[in-house]
């Protein structure tokens, strides 16, 4: 059980954050967001996770694309 937990928080700590991006766009909890993620992982077989995966990798990528610039010259 104490494997288990270290896991989760190991995860919790060094993910991606990408419940916590699509909650604070939806307007919901991240909670929500995780659960749902879960149960579509066990429904479709990995489907979910495989979607968290793509969606973690879609996100990284496109802050690296997408900087914000605070003036011109930061070229």
């Amino acid at each position: 059980m104490q494997i288990a937990r270290n896991t989760l928080l190991f995860f919790q700590k060094h993910g991606y954050h990408v419940c916590q991006r699509i909650a604070d766009r939806l307007g919901i909890r991240a909670k929500i967001v995780r659960t749902s993620f879960m149960y579509l992982t066990f429904v479709t077989l990995g489907f979910g996770f495989a979607l968290y995966l793509f969606m973690a990798f879609w996100m990284r990528i496109k802050d690296i694309v997408y900087t914000k610039r605070t003036s011109v010259f930061d070229l």
